[in-house]
């Protein structure tokens, strides 16, 4: 057993590599993923169904948007081949997660687009049109609630973000949270126990 956690910053759990397959609005991809980070094995069901429910960005989309928690990266691969126009920012703590984002976006043609970086790294002055997350729940509800606070005041006065969380690991309650601190929340869809949550100023 080890201590890592898919929000470990440096895993020291072996890699071993492997591949996931999915598809999403008629596109197929195969990703690189290894152990380590999130869902190593497969597109878990949070991020299926937010990439099935919620609204894809249009192919005219300008950008900024922004992956919060990428992972592998296969929100930030669906976002990027949807949108080609647009910048994508995928930020996740985990090494290990970034490294195979970066080598994910250039699997599907969109390493110049995409900019995958440690939280802090991302520059205080770059707003996004979207915001899209399967957050990391089990980190705990006060980090939550702080990740949520630093992140979701970088949308553009216009934008959206997608949240996509178990009902069972407090999505409703996420949700009532949320209009507390002053957002407009639309539970957007409800599917296998999962709530899709759109959020706006």
């Amino acid at each position: 057993m080890t201590g890592d956690h898919y929000f470990t910053a440096e895993p020291t759990t072996a890699a071993h590599p492997r591949e996931v397959q999915f598809s999403v609005a008629g596109r197929d991809f195969t990703l690189a993923s290894a152990s380590g980070v999130f869902s190593a094995d497969r597109l878990d069901p949070g991020t299926t169904v937010l990439l099935r429910k919620a609204e894809l960005p249009a192919a005219d989309t300008t950008g900024p948007l922004l992956d919060l928690g990428c992972g592998f990266g296969p929100i930030t691969c669906v976002l990027a081949t949807s949108a080609p126009p647009a910048t994508v920012w995928a930020v996740d703590v985990n090494e290990r997660a970034r490294q195979l984002t970066a080598m994910n976006a250039e699997r599907v043609g969109a390493a110049d687009r995409v900019r995958v970086v440690a939280p802090d790294e991302v520059p205080t002055d770059v707003s996004f049109t979207q915001l899209w997350s399967n957050p990391p729940i089990r980190i705990g509800k006060d980090e939550l609630h702080d990740l949520l606070r630093r992140w979701l005041p970088r949308l553009a006065p216009d934008g959206v973000a997608w949240l996509v969380v178990a009902r069972h690991l407090g999505g409703d309650s996420l949700h009532r949270w949320l209009v507390e601190q002053g957002w407009q929340v639309d539970r957007h869809a409800s599917q296998k126990g999962y709530r899709v949550l759109r959020v706006t100023r």
